[in-house]
């Protein structure tokens, strides 16, 4: 068939939907010169027709790793024909491509994971054309070559960058950092909600052209543009502005723009599809960027959201979707009850509640809220596939999500992650998404601190289902230096008898997660910690979580990612595990007990092991070091090989490394500097060694110095002054 004779044939085709769906296909395919949709494993018509409550199939036509097909006549809707495909996507085994068309238009989207949606619509007239049939013919032979040019990752690092620059031009100029990041937040999320056509289309963009570098002129319309997204019935020119409220912009405070300001703004503006911002990272990447206190440089790697499904999953979605299986078992068996049962369960969605008392920037938040809402999804489409009608709204939503933050411009960004990723979900799923006002109000979300009240008091953590999240790592050896003598001397008394004075910080987030279970507060909780956590004063939390409920699901030693630097951490969940009943998980295995050391030796609970007394007196904790005095093997034969001027060697100071770790397991094959107990002069004459200990630890350990941690810094030396008295000559 020519492309003449196809659009002859199908071009105002008064033939019905049904009637005229397969019969066209077949002639596209003709046209393109592929094979027909014939087997019913790979490639056929009505994929899944046999499915539960019988009639049409999941999707019209399916190819297997290439595209889910659904065919409409024309003029009808096709952004519901993309629904239905969504509604079925796992059913498709997560084809690559989802195809809609009526005869008259195709439209590509495009479904790979990790990549935005960028679709692509050929009318019929445009088959004409040898280049466009190839591009459709790729749907069906090589999918990848629509894969977009750029992953949704790779565009919110771009976004992030822009504005950082933009944040550091403004603040280099001696505006108040936390003014300017507001601003820019603010700023962003218009960007976004234009493209999303939550705005009306280009009216941001169009602001920022039309002012022609002048500031002022700009600074009071953007000004007027936040001010109509407040409240109800707002108007920006001749276009109605929806109601946006949530917060985001109660305050308008523009700061001092430049005309370079302005064309960094509408660069980013025009040039930028918003709506392939990753909500997971979002948050992240853009407070590295925007708040001047954010320490991780902006390139650094993030944790990705496979690492954090690993404690969301066990923790919601699958609880959740085993107790639906339940509820859906008891509709078909009682069908004069179904509807009352499926509204019980959706009820049950709407009012579950997810803690995170550590929520940074909102990345555990989004990903709860978007396991929450694929749950309510499954929910929806199995109740239509046993007969009862569609539900046009979705029950689950921002009001599911609770957090503490202490910072408070981390917890401003959680909430716009939040906003922006429940925006997308409802736009990717065919959901309406809320409105009257479109932002609403997460005050779920609170600016304070998780474990102390302002007056030293025990904070208390807001009732939920679940707990989780990400709390900060900070070794109990630099606590002082980075929370202060006040702060630190006040939690540990608060929280004595319960997490011992040596543990980590992030061990009191799994102690009240522990109390919150035992007080009957929440369910189940999922937390983050260093590994270090499975042994030492930090594993005693684990020990008390372990005889006061259960360990059900572990990670023991997993990469992972804090302020950009990257670190081996364990993800622990416990609690009874509401919703199914089934055996532990260790490191992906199910084991039948989980020790507080985060092991599952049958029988061997090596937490509960003894000492021996005739060990007693024999070892020695070892060196503590406050500095990078470990060297690589390379840097210690070539400093041992070094001459010195007294003729004594620098094994004197130089010496193999080894501890607990190097004798149980591989050794690490790490060398120290040690000068003992001599003086400084002493210690000059191992010239080698001395100059390396100058350059790289000694601007270490002045940096460590800070007045905040001064005094403790002297009373540490002062009991140990032979590990510092080479290295430190400054005045105390």
């Amino acid at each position: 068939m020519t492309p003449e004779e196809f659009i002859a044939l199908w071009k105002n085709n008064p033939l019905t939907e049904r009637a005229g769906a397969q019969a066209w296909f077949d002639d596209l395919c003709e046209l393109l010169g592929v094979a027909k949709p014939r087997d019913p494993d790979n490639y056929c018509f009505e994929r899944g027709a046999g499915k539960s409550g019988g009639g049409d199939g999941w999707a019209d036509v399916w190819m297997r790793g290439r595209f889910g097909w659904e065919n409409k006549k024309p003029g009808r809707d096709l952004p519901a024909a993309l629904k239905q495909l969504t509604d079925y996507f796992l059913q498709l085994d997560n084809p690559p491509l989802l195809v809609v068309a009526d005869r008259e238009r195709i439209v590509i989207h495009t479904a790979f994971t990790g990549y935005p949606d960028q679709p692509r619509e050929i009318r019929i007239e445009q088959l004409a054309d040898p280049q466009v049939r190839q591009i459709l013919r790729w749907v069906f032979t090589n999918p990848e070559k629509l894969r977009p040019e750029k992953s949704t990752a790779a565009i919110t690092a771009q976004a992030a960058g822009h504005f950082a620059d933009l944040a550091a031009a403004m603040r280099g100029r001696g505006q108040d950092g936390q003014r300017v990041a507001h601003f820019l937040v603010q700023c962003l999320f218009c960007m976004f909600a234009e493209d999303e056509a939550v705005l009306p289309a280009g009216i941001f963009t169009d602001l920022l052209a039309h002012a022609r570098g002048d500031t002022g002129k700009a600074a009071r319309r953007i000004a007027t543009l936040f001010a109509a997204m407040q409240s109800p019935g707002g108007e920006y020119g001749d276009h109605d502005i929806p109601w946006f409220n949530g917060g985001l912009f109660s305050a308008i405070d523009i700061p001092a723009l430049t005309a370079a300001d302005l064309a960094a703004l509408h660069r980013a503006a025009a040039d930028m599809d918003w709506r392939a911002i990753d909500p997971t990272i979002f948050g992240t990447l853009f407070e590295r960027g925007l708040d001047p206190a954010a320490r991780a440089p902006l390139g650094a790697h993030y944790t990705d959201t496979e690492t954090i499904a690993k404690l969301i999953d066990p923790l919601i979605r699958e609880p959740l979707l085993a107790e639906w299986d339940v509820v859906k078992a008891e509709m078909g068996a009682k069908p004069r009850k179904a509807r009352a049962l499926h509204q019980g369960f959706l009820l049950r969605l709407d009012r579950f509640r997810v803690l995170d008392p550590a929520c940074g920037s909102g990345n555990f938040l989004y990903l709860a809220l978007a396991a929450l809402r694929d749950v309510e999804k499954r929910a929806h489409v199995d109740a239509q596939e046993l007969g009862l009608g569609a539900e046009l709204v979705m029950h689950t939503g921002p009001h599911n999500i609770l957090g503490l933050e202490i910072n408070d411009f981390a917890a401003e960004l959680a909430r716009v992650t939040v906003w922006i990723g429940d925006i997308q979900w409802c736009r990717r799923n065919g959901y309406p998404h809320a409105v009257n006002p479109i932002l609403k109000r997460l005050d779920g979300i609170e600016h304070r601190d998780a474990l102390l009240n302002p007056d030293g008091s025990e904070a208390e953590w807001p009732a939920a289902d679940v707990i989780t999240g990400n709390p900060p790592f900070l070794g109990d050896k630099v606590m002082r230096g980075e929370l202060g003598d006040s702060y630190v001397v006040t939690v540990r008394r608060i929280y004595a008898g319960r997490v011992p004075g040596g543990a980590d910080f992030v061990t009191y987030w799994f102690e009240k997660a522990r109390a919150q279970i035992a007080a009957g507060l929440t369910q189940a909780a999922g937390l983050v910690a260093t590994n270090s956590i499975r042994g030492g004063a930090n594993r005693k939390v684990l020990e008390r979580i372990a005889e006061t409920t259960r360990i059900f699901e572990a990670w023991s030693d997993e990469p992972w990612v804090n302020e950009g630097a990257a670190v081996r951490v364990s993800l622990v969940g416990f609690g009874p595990f509401f919703g199914v009943d089934r055996s532990s998980r260790l490191d992906g295995r199910e084991v039948a007990t989980i020790h507080a050391d985060l092991s599952a030796t049958a029988g061997m609970d090596l937490t509960k092991a003894q000492r021996l007394k005739e060990n007693g007196g024999v070892s020695f904790m070892g060196v503590t070091k406050s500095g990078p005095f470990d060297i690589p093997p390379g840097t210690a034969l070539a400093l041992l090989a070094s001459p010195t001027p007294h003729g004594k060697p620098n094994s004197d100071v130089v010496f193999p490394s080894i501890n607990g770790a190097d004798l149980a397991k591989r050794s690490s094959g790490d060398w120290i500097i040690n000068f003992g107990g001599q003086g400084e002069s002493e210690a000059a004459l191992y010239e080698a060694p001395f100059e390396y200990a100058s350059r790289h630890i000694k601007p270490v350990r002045q940096e460590s110095r800070t007045p905040k941690n001064r005094e403790q810094w002297w009373l540490f030396e002062r009991a140990r002054p032979e590990m510092f008295a080479a290295f430190d000559n400054q005045p105390r």
